[in-house]
């Protein structure tokens, strides 16, 4: 097949231009590496050609191709060098006046035909081809980390963009093997944006002393399904990377509560403590091998008190079933006797706030995150509030781990610690469709293919039911006060008449 781009120039050698080098020349375009550090494009040339030599050596890739592609792969020592190229893509430093200068040589240098993209990952497009002549032919063009593994790409069109350069953009990236995804410039585009939600809300339910680091990670890997929890992702991404992003869309975004960084990661930050490449950072990492503190075992409970459900709970049948299946004594009166364990399941709201307003007696009220089924996760979640007593908090421990499921038992909490996470990225996701910043199902694809997610944001939110997540979020901002969980117009629209989140109007 035709290249999309005949010549293909990278102006940039670290790990994402050597990367988009790498997939431009598998797919039969001539590359050309730049780099203004002396003898940096050769070391990447030789980097990338061992890469396809231990690809020969495993037989999945045959001598021949690996043989085209080292021919097809070049280095040029100037700029000028670049002038016969189709396509440039700039993959240097995250500074404006940097990039800005670049393509203002490399404009003076290459004829009007040539397109222009950057592959900044934080700063607008617009403002980077502000200066230029030819707007137009230029173009973000986002890749992630490690090129060739990260099957996602983010084609965005500046102000001033022509389509048809967004266009040729998204088939050259199917023609790599990668999946485009077209978004507005907007601050952090689809990816960074629709992530959002994830490492800031797990930093709030830190910074409330509702459960620590390795619990969160543990909840949402094995209640809502997430591959790594978000402290382990931002040990594996390194808070260097991460924290500086968290406050450029914040910032970008004029203090838009829904984005708003921690002061947690800026200490962590300060301190040196980034993660794996540093050795210590949420965890602590021994030899590459991180550290975790085995979990608190079950408490030993001579006898189990009988167990009273609200009326209010949510999935109430369920729980009621489970605590029959669990072999609990239940209470079935209006009201619990005076020895009874007292089960609330709230969306949204703290325990605190149900024991109060149901007019339960604290010391002896639990509660349980029900908004996923039971069947569906490999740990349950409980809270207590602050006069929670010792016996009924060990009690309700030790009757919802009898099936050997894992539970965790955190300190009072808004919306526990799934529901909370869960319902601001899908609040996020909701307003990126709001904003139109990029279609439901663009959007859908760039984060489970780009952020690696059980189901895309919208699915999810769908799957838990947009009338719940809406639930949670009134009542978070009901407990904080915070517009940080005000939902979003989409949102609050498709929850309130029964519509799927994935629906356009």
């Amino acid at each position: 097949m035709k290249p999309i781009y005949k010549t293909v120039g990278i102006v940039g050698t670290g790990a994402m231009g050597r990367g988009i080098a790498q997939i431009a020349a598998q797919a039969g375009s001539i590359v050309k590496l730049m780099d203004n550090q002396a003898g940096a494009a050769e070391i990447a040339r030789e980097a990338i050609c061992a890469q396809w030599d231990k690809l020969v050596e495993k037989g999945r890739l045959e001598t021949a191709a690996g043989a085209s592609h080292k021919a097809s792969l070049l280095v040029a020592g100037t700029l000028a060098d670049l002038a016969d190229c189709d396509l440039i893509v700039e993959a240097i430093v995250e500074r404006l006046d940097v990039k800005k200068a670049l393509f203002a040589e490399l404009e003076a240098t290459v004829p009007a035909q040539t397109v222009l993209a950057t592959n900044t990952s934080s700063l607008s497009v617009t403002a980077i081809a502000a200066a230029l002549k030819h707007p137009g032919r230029f173009a973000g063009y986002h890749f992630f980390n490690p090129v060739p593994l990260m099957k996602v790409v983010e084609v965005i069109a500046g102000l001033k963009t022509d389509a048809a350069v967004c266009s040729a953009l998204a088939s050259h990236a199917r023609q790599m093997g990668h999946t485009p995804v077209q978004a507005q410039d907007t601050p952090g585009f689809i990816v960074n944006h629709a992530g959002r939600g994830y490492g800031t809300e797990a930093l709030r339910i830190v910074s409330e002393g509702a459960a620590d680091f390795a619990t969160i990670d543990r909840i949402l890997r094995d209640q809502a399904g997430f591959k790594l929890g978000p402290f382990e992702l931002m040990d594996l991404t390194a808070l260097d990377v991460s924290h500086p992003v968290m406050e450029s869309i914040y910032h970008q975004y004029y203090e838009e509560a829904r984005y708003r960084p921690s002061v947690i990661t800026a200490q962590r930050l300060a301190g040196g403590m980034l993660g794996r490449k540093t050795g210590e950072g949420f965890y602590r990492y021994a030899d590459g091998v991180m550290q975790l503190a085995a979990e608190a075992p079950v408490p030993q409970v001579a006898e189990m008190p009988p167990v009273w459900v609200s009326p209010r709970a949510s999935r109430r049948s369920e729980l009621l079933q489970l605590l029959k299946n669990l072999g609990a004594k239940i209470e079935t009166g209006q009201s619990a006797s005076p020895q009874a364990l007292m089960l609330v399941a709230p969306l949204g709201f703290d325990i605190t706030t149900v024991a109060v307003v149901e007019r339960l007696d604290p010391a002896r009220t639990v509660g349980i995150d029900m908004l996923i089924d039971d069947a569906a996760t490999r740990r349950r979640v409980l809270a207590t509030n602050p006069a929670t007593r010792t016996d009924m908090r060990d009690a309700a421990h030790a009757l919802f781990a009898r099936d050997g499921k894992a539970v965790s038992v955190i300190r009072d909490s808004g919306g526990f610690v799934t529901q909370r996470v869960v319902a601001t990225i899908v609040n996020i996701a909701s307003d990126i469709c709001q904003q139109g910043i990029c279609s439901p199902k663009d959007l859908e694809t760039a984060v489970t293919l780009g952020l690696g997610y059980p189901l895309g944001p919208l699915a999810m939110g769908d799957r838990y039911g947009p009338t719940n997540v809406l639930e949670v979020l009134f009542n978070m901002q009901t407990v904080y006060g915070d517009q940080r969980y005000r939902p979003s117009p989409w949102l609050r629209r498709r929850g309130a008449i029964g519509l799927s989140l994935m629906h356009e109007e």
